[in-house]
């Protein structure tokens, strides 16, 4: 009998969609299961037969496709305050509405991935206080435990679209339903499933600007009612609707709210009044680059970047040295999302010319395109705002990249 195929070890298993209870909870279990390639010098890489060079390759290859969302301090208080919110939420004995919490930020500054985060942990921490049960299901009863659920609103979403959406995650049947049926139901799942925790990601696909989606609010407060902490994601939060129009002050950075004006007949007159009240809004910035402090923390961010690399040549000050720092910024404009595609193509690069090192005449052959993050949505304005860069013709790679060739079964006593 053959023996059952097992790939390599960074192959990827099947996609994580944390849209499903499923797919949350693998994903919460395996989210650091990635194990990167070991790093090699030049030298070391040399002795391996060309069988295992092809495989490092590719295992290096996907080091740099998984790059971890490291810590930063823009994070880290987004995240506090997060966590906080929901914990004030899920401990409190008092029948009364939780506070929610809004997230803003451009596009690609690790929102998603810093949310998530801190509700994993807070998961983690809640099942094993209520020992990974239930604590409110019926004695004799089997029930689906969800202490977090995670949602994306839908491009060009409604307030229907966003209550199946919540009901997907639980898997619950919603055909044939109208928006009352399907609030009901919303409100009872969450109760069922014992969900101390709901983020409805990519909130300002919702436009509600519009009297037809004025009801979205009377949704939410809905929501609010219940024992489960909101957390509402998305980008221009302040000047989406959800909140009475506003500009931040340059100097403080906090939201400066206009004052309400006269809706006519609107029924929801003062529902972004009551969202402000009952909503705390956190920004999660880019890195700036204008005062020491601000500094200091973006070359800590390159520093620990350089870590995660996997090339044959000592990676330490390869982002750090002389003005590499300050061209990164330039060509990013200090946010995470780009600096991660710029760095993760120009490591293919320095693979694929053997010259296995990071520069700037490197990085000035290619530019980081909307195309590199297809999942979000440009209407909505959730693409980032990428510094302009004429890339500069560099030079060829001798011969076919072979990085992806099979040379077929191993020869005798080498090992894969």
């Amino acid at each position: 009998m053959n023996p059952p195929y097992s790939g390599p070890s960074f192959l990827p298993g099947l996609p994580i969609d944390r849209t499903t209870w499923e797919g949350w909870r693998r994903w919460c279990a395996t989210r650091r299961a990635f194990a990167p390639a070991p790093g090699l010098t030049a030298e070391e890489f040399a002795l391996k037969s060309p069988r295992q060079r092809r495989l490092y390759n590719l295992h290096r290859l996907a080091t740099h496709s998984s790059l971890p969302i490291d810590v930063t301090p823009m994070s880290e208080r987004v995240a506090h305050a997060v966590l906080a919110r929901v914990e004030d939420g899920a401990f409190s004995h008092k029948a009364c509405t939780r506070g929610g919490i809004m997230v803003n930020g451009d596009g690609a500054q690790g929102k998603t991935e810093t949310v998530c985060e801190a509700l994993a942990v807070f998961e983690e921490t809640w099942m094993a206080l209520n020992n990974f049960m239930n604590p409110d299901a019926m004695p004799g009863t089997r029930d689906l435990v969800a202490p977090v659920a995670y949602v994306r609103c839908p491009v060009k979403a409604t307030p229907i679209s966003t209550c199946q959406r919540i009901l997907d995650f639980y898997g619950e049947d919603y055909k044939g339903m109208r928006l009352e049926d399907l609030v009901r139901t919303v409100k009872t799942a969450i109760v069922d499933h014992a969900t101390r925790a709901l983020v409805i990601d990519d909130i300002t696909r919702l436009k509600l600007h519009r009297e037809a989606d004025q009801d979205v609010l009377d949704l939410i407060r809905e929501m609010m009612s219940m024992p489960v902490t909101l957390i509402l994601v998305g980008v221009g939060i302040p000047t989406s609707g959800l909140l009475r129009e506003g500009r931040r002050d340059p100097k403080t950075l906090e939201w400066i709210y206009q004052p309400i004006k006269d809706r006519g007949r609107s029924p929801n007159d003062h529902a972004a009044s009551q969202h402000e009240r009952r909503f705390q809004i956190v920004d999660l910035d880019p890195f700036r680059y204008t005062a020491g402090p601000e500094m200091a923390a973006w070359m800590d961010h390159l520093a620990r970047l350089e870590g995660h690399l996997r090339l044959l040549n000592d990676t330490k000050g390869m982002l750090t040295g002389g003005d590499m720092p300050e061209y990164l910024f330039n060509r990013t404009g200090g946010v995470v999302g780009v600096l991660e595609k710029l760095i993760q193509h120009g490591c293919r690069r320095a693979i694929e010319d053997k010259s296995e090192r990071l520069t700037k005449e490197l990085f000035n052959q290619f530019t980081v395109t909307p195309g590199d993050m297809p999942d979000l949505d440009a209407e909505s304005g959730e693409q980032p705002q990428i510094p302009p860069h004429k890339p500069t013709p560099g030079k060829k790679p001798k011969g076919r990249n072979t990085v992806f060739d099979d040379a077929g079964p191993a020869a005798a006593g080498e090992a894969g």
